[in-house]
């Protein structure tokens, strides 16, 4: 089983499991058609569809076997302000792919890259994994430049390769390796 040390602390932010009192603050973003936007298959949710979403993420603590997915809360100044999660791809590859969620609020002060980074770190660092990659739409700008930002280079563009919304959607591809996460945080420190 791989869990984290709880709590995981950045400058700004808190990391650690949901809980049932998560509840207010994942309703407020969950019903916001611009958070489920590039989601597929999504709408915004009542406030009972949050409900059920907060009781599974709540027993994602922890890797307990490949395809368990690991999902925090993101929190700042006492309020839920997202999710990040990793969902274990691969044991014998040790991948995971990364996603995310935060409430439009709280976007522009490099909150979401902060809470990606010390996700990623603890896979990298405290698990072992050798590849953590993402997928967004090709037209959801704001997830593009977040997975550059953290140091992910693009991979593949799959062309009309899903539907979405009921019309053939592009999707993008990034990763990052070990060895290239290492050496940028080396290079960040140095």
């Amino acid at each position: 089983m791989f869990q984290p040390t709880y709590p995981i602390r950045t400058a700004r932010l808190t990391l650690r499991p949901v809980t049932l009192d998560d509840l207010d603050d994942v309703s407020a973003y969950q019903s916001r058609p611009d958070v489920v936007r590039w989601m597929l298959g999504a709408e915004p949710r009542t406030r009972e569809q949050s409900r059920a979403s907060v009781r599974a993420m709540a027993g994602e603590d922890a890797w307990r076997a490949e395809g368990d997915c690991l999902t925090l809360a993101v929190v700042c100044d006492d309020r839920v302000i997202g999710a990040v999660e990793l969902v274990w791809r691969s044991e014998r590859d040790r991948t995971a792919e990364l996603g995310y969620v935060f409430h439009p609020d709280h976007c522009g002060r490099g909150l979401a890259t902060e809470a990606v980074v010390a996700l990623v770190s603890w896979g990298f660092d405290e698990v072992g994994l050798h590849r953590v990659f993402g997928r967004c739409h090709a037209r959801n700008d704001a997830s593009a430049r977040l997975m550059t930002r953290i140091g992910m280079r693009q991979e593949a563009r799959h062309v009309q390769s899903y539907l979405f919304d009921g019309v053939w959607a592009d999707q993008l591809v990034f990763a990052v390796l070990a060895g290239e996460w290492n050496a940028r945080s080396r290079a960040s420190q140095g």
